[in-house]
């Protein structure tokens, strides 16, 4: 009696603790293949952690390159908005006293505006003397405004050169590392014997991605290159037309019609 007892226990002891027993064993042959899921061998990481020198000194040069061209964007607006933020009122009070040094105050200082009108007023200040046997007040007042106008536009063309450089050359420097990609992944191949995913999808791997780079580094810089190159040409064109009623009030005394 005694010994069915022990018997039964023992059985009932089995069949308790089996499934617990499963579940251990699933769950430690689980775990390993769930981490390494969570973990992606063709990352970025491990773009970073398994290339060699050239391949990280190509990332490095395309993320040198994108940060430039966000940090111009950020430096050609500040730069814009300080050159040309002269309200029509400032322009209004600016043609309604006599045009002197003192009548400047109507403008806002590092304005290019103003940087215009003191180069044409200080011109016919300057006439006299033997320059005036020499040049005509409408030459002399009309080369300094062209030359106060072409200072203005070299500094906005400033910064410009390195956006269309960014523009043209990042997608080759992509594809510079796809080229080096796939020669890993071809020295890969050699070097096994055998045409393994796990041989060739690292290299490609690599290869892609330096050409997403690439591709966007050079996206935005072009976008923000012919952006600014629009607000460029449209500022000037208003600073055009400010040279041009400037050099008639300062020859022929006659204000514009606003």
């Amino acid at each position: 009696m005694q010994r069915n007892v022990f018997f039964f226990l023992n059985r009932g002891l089995v069949y308790l603790l089996m499934p617990l027993s499963c579940f251990k064993a699933s769950g430690a042959e689980i775990s390993p293949s769930n981490n390494n899921a969570l973990s992606n061998p063709y990352g970025l990481d491990a773009l970073w952690a398994n290339g060699d020198l050239i391949a990280r000194g190509t990332l490095v040069i395309l993320l040198i390159m994108s940060v430039a061209s966000w940090y111009m964007l950020v430096i050609k607006l500040l730069e814009q908005r300080r050159l040309f933020r002269t309200s029509v009122e400032e322009k209004n009070a600016f043609w309604q006293g006599p045009l002197n040094m003192s009548v400047l105050d109507q403008l806002p200082p590092h304005s290019a505006y103003r940087f215009l009108a003191q180069s044409g007023i200080q011109a016919r200040e300057e006439y006299q003397g033997q320059l005036s046997q020499h040049i005509s007040l409408n030459t002399w007042v009309e080369n300094n405004l062209n030359q106060a106008f072409d200072q203005v536009q070299a500094r906005l063309q400033i910064g410009l050169a390195l956006l269309g450089t960014v523009g043209s050359t990042a997608p080759f420097i992509g594809l510079f590392g796809t080229v080096w990609g796939i020669y890993h992944a071809l020295t890969a191949i050699g070097i096994s014997g055998q045409a393994s995913i796990d041989k060739v999808a690292g290299p490609v791997g690599e290869a892609l991605i330096m050409t997403a780079i690439g591709l966007a580094v050079a996206v935005p810089a072009v976008l923000i290159y012919n952006w600014l190159l629009r607000r460029n040409k449209n500022a000037m064109t208003a600073l055009h037309g400010f040279a041009n009623d400037l050099e008639k009030v300062l020859l022929g005394g006659r204000t514009p019609q606003r």
